[in-house]
């Protein structure tokens, strides 16, 4: 099978939208639950904001487009089941029902997803539906916009909901913006000011609210004395001699001495001159007798800060920003941890979507546990819990799908084989099938596994899918590989602190590794060799979250009275009691049934190949770039804790994977800035909670155009650099900075009455972590302009700025 990939559709480009979306098409909107089939115009809006759609009756139904995360048709559109539905919205005599439905997916989170169906008459209009519409919800600019931006987007939706006449109900704009009698009367108050009518049946005519109209009521609701501060104190400092504005040169002033990072580079980030002020306050400056005259009024000062020439972000970083020509070692990589899973570990539920939506998210490296199938078709399914099983083969042809949509480097596909020969064949053969040329089935030419090599970057990886399970290698490799050291050495003395590495040869302290160089796939490399003899020689082991269950009754293998009485300890006085119940899981604690490699399955592995750690020296001394290994949260904390720079140096030329503890059952997250601190390039972490640590996360593959891959700080990457993530000095080569912060005020939060209140918190180094420190006051009954106004928030010594 030859498989046909398009560029990703990622975008930072300003938002276009196509012609043919914002003149509309006729469509049938149809719903399976409700089993109808509803004639609608589905049009988008000029400024590519909403989906909207008019029914024959004129009401009007709209879709957030920054809420969409996905858009198909042909083969992996939805179609309606029953016959009845079939039959209505089949319109049109060309093509099939399948090429001529547009499915759009939306959600807030990757869990509760939506669909909603549209059928067309002809499959290129589908076909145009679904480009046009994928390319304006990724494109970047929908969740990164200034501020501006987003008072037009709340504009567009008030003019979207006008009446049957085109007219604006006043009611609708109150209901939009406050939900409780006090501040209702604020944003009457606010209209009243602005010259609008204010009543609850009263409209207004859309000519006469057009955007500025919007923009002078949105001045009269949050007032914004906060910006008028600190623009008086701007003219007292720039000596404007009590004139209410600035000239140009007093804005080039400020532009240069206020706003403006001294530590940038000159010639990259020039100063600004006198033209770049004329052209800012030509801009932004609505008033004409102070545009003419080049001055810039408190008005035209507002509407700059809240512009896409004062971003927050530089939009340079969003962008494709990094060098991509690096070994893979060097990037960190967005992953995921059971992505089948869309609730608790033990008791939720599996979904074949969610594969779709975190690769969509830029996710570069999910995990399919993959089992034996009743009907001989391999599963996925959580072992040893009740999560329900999904097809296998479904799951696959997904990940073909969804794999390079938003992103063009290579996802790496973490197997964890619980399956026999025949089933794991049968997988093997899968992946050829379903996912064609994208898989990466043999070494490039350029980048052979032999020892002492490097991984290749992520450019000659493009739309190639890499495979991570366990290889079968030959007895001599195995012989080879168990060779140990015999000799312990003393640990040697390096130096404390951040610096270069000596010249000098480092003595290694030796010691045995694993014989059993595939010891397991998935997530058991890291763990010590299974030692525990079952009740029975086809027992099957426990799985870890239910071994960490049990306590009081554990099966043993019996082998003699004299061996039952060594170290036996008697149960505690509560054990006893009859109010107290034990739940005796008579199961073997340890690991999982080995399961080796498959030739078939084996033959398609090569650069992310799971090994048994067994210690640092073994690594450097096989010097295998190509063999990693996988570290539960625990685990990898106590090689963090104990031999912090040793693990950095690995994770320079071999990938390491971090994942959440089997402990963790109601599928929370650690922080993964710990792990990314020591180079950890693949931390995993349960996508279908979007907690603080999942946020962080997503916030940090944001940059570099959300391709699921950012490039490691330089004395990450260098052999000559030594990092201690535990160090108070600074690192090496880079100038510590201080960051202060101060939040001044925030704008139509919440529809709700209640308090509000900002948290900063920063995430780094050990050095620089600051959590629950900083916080403001809070704003009483406040969500429309609360002013928090407080000291600045300082982090001092900053590094991890510089990083990420």
């Amino acid at each position: 099978m030859t498989t046909t990939t398009r560029s990703a559709k990622v975008s930072l480009k300003p938002i276009e939208v196509p012609k043919a979306l914002q003149e509309g098409e006729k469509f049938i909107k149809w719903d399976e639950d409700s089993g109808t089939g509803l004639p609608v115009t589905l049009r988008v809006d000029p400024k590519g904001f909403y989906l909207y759609w008019t029914d024959q009756n004129m009401e009007v139904e709209m879709l957030d487009i920054a809420t969409i995360r996905d858009v198909r048709t042909g083969v992996h559109a939805k179609v309606p089941k029953d016959p009845k539905i079939r039959n209505v919205v089949l319109i049109g005599s060309q093509g099939s029902l399948e090429e001529k439905t547009v499915t759009v997916c939306h959600g807030a989170d990757f869990v509760n997803v939506m669909f909603i169906n549209f059928c067309c008459t002809r499959k290129e209009i589908a076909q145009l539906w679904t480009e046009g519409l994928f390319a304006l919800a990724y494109n970047l600019n929908q969740l990164n916009n200034p501020t501006i931006k987003f008072l037009e987007k709340l504009h567009t939706k008030i003019s979207l909901k006008a009446d049957k006449s085109g007219k604006i109900l006043v009611k609708n704009i109150v209901k939009l913006l406050a939900q409780n009698k006090e501040d209702k009367k604020r944003v009457e108050k606010a209209l009243s000011e602005s010259g609008l009518p204010t009543g609850k049946n009263d409209t207004i005519s859309q000519s006469k609210f057009q955007f500025e109209d919007f923009f002078a009521f949105y001045k009269n609701l949050t007032q914004r004395t906060e910006v008028q501060k600190i623009f008086n104190n701007l003219l007292a400092l720039l000596r404007t001699d009590g004139k209410p504005h600035l000239s140009a040169n007093q804005l080039v002033d400020f532009l240069n001495e206020v706003q403006r990072d001294p530590r940038l580079n000159e010639i990259l980030h020039p100063y600004a001159d006198i033209q770049r002020a004329k052209d800012l306050i030509k801009t932004y400056e609505h008033n004409k007798y102070h545009q003419q005259r080049s001055q810039l009024t408190f008005d035209g000062f507002l509407r700059f800060l809240m512009s896409e020439d004062n971003p927050i972000v530089a939009p340079s970083k969003l962008d494709l920003c990094d060098d991509m020509e690096q070994p893979l070692a060097h990037y960190f990589i967005n992953s995921s941890h059971n992505t089948y899973l869309t609730g608790h570990q033990i008791t939720g539920k599996s979904s074949v979507e969610i594969y779709r939506q975190s690769l969509l998210a830029g996710c570069r490296c999910v995990e399919l546990d993959f089992w034996n199938g009743r009907t001989d078709e391999p599963v996925i399914v959580h072992g040893y819990t009740f999560v329900p099983e999904i097809s296998a083969k479904e799951v696959l042809e997904a990940i073909a799908e969804s794999a390079f949509k938003t992103s063009d480097y290579p996802v790496i596909l973490s197997f964890e084989n619980h399956c026999n020969p025949r089933q794991q064949a049968k997988i093997a053969n899968y992946c050829r099938e379903i996912f064609g040329d994208m898989l990466l089935d043999k070494p490039l030419d350029s980048h052979q596994l032999e020892p002492g090599g490097e991984l290749p970057p992520p450019s000659l990886l493009r739309h190639k899918i890499i495979i991570k399970n366990k290889k079968k290698h030959h007895h001599h490799h195995k012989k080879e590989d168990s060779i140990a050291s015999e000799e312990s050495e003393p640990r040697p003395e390096v130096p404390q602190g951040n610096g270069d590495v000596s010249t000098a040869t480092l003595t290694r302290q030796g010691s045995s590794e694993s014989s059993d160089s595939e010891s397991s796939s998935g997530e058991e490399e890291a763990g010590g060799a299974d030692s525990a003899v079952g009740e029975d020689a086809r027992e099957t082991h426990a799985g870890a979250e239910i071994s960490a269950l049990v306590n009081y009754v554990q099966p043993v293998h019996f082998s003699s009275f004299e061996n039952s009485e060594t170290g036996r300890g008697a149960l505690p006085p509560y054990a006893e009691s009859e109010q107290l119940l034990l739940i005796a899981i008579s199961i073997g604690r340890g690991g999982r049934p080995r399961t080796h490699a498959a030739a078939e399955i084996s033959a398609i592995v090569n650069y992310v190949q799971p090994v048994h750690f067994s210690s640092f020296e073994n690594a450097d001394k096989k010097n295998r770039f190509y063999e990693m290994s996988s570290f539960d949260e625990k685990q990898a904390t106590t090689l963090l804790k104990e031999r912090p720079i040793e693990f950095v140096n690995y994770n320079k030329h071999q990938l390491s994977r971090v994942y959440p503890a089997g402990t963790r059952f109601d599928s929370s997250n650690f922080m993964p800035q710990v792990f990314w601190n020591a180079g950890c390039q693949l931390v995993a972490l349960n996508y279908q909670t979007l907690d603080l640590a999942m946020q962080l996360n997503l916030g940090t593959y944001e940059y570099n155009r959300r391709c699921g891959y950012l490039l490691k700080p330089e004395f990450m990457r260098r052999k000559d650099r030594r990092l201690d993530p535990f160090a108070e000095s600074t690192v090496d080569g880079i100038i510590a900075g201080t960051l202060s912060v101060t939040v001044l005020s925030g704008q139509l939060l919440t529809d709700k009455r209640c308090g509000t209140f900002v948290e900063v918190d920063m995430f780094g180094l050990p050095a620089d972590t600051v959590r629950k420190k900083f916080r403001t006051r809070v704003a009483p009954n406040n969500g429309i302009n609360p002013v928090y106004g407080e000291e600045p928030f300082v982090f001092k010594k900053v590094c991890w700025i510089y990083i990420f």
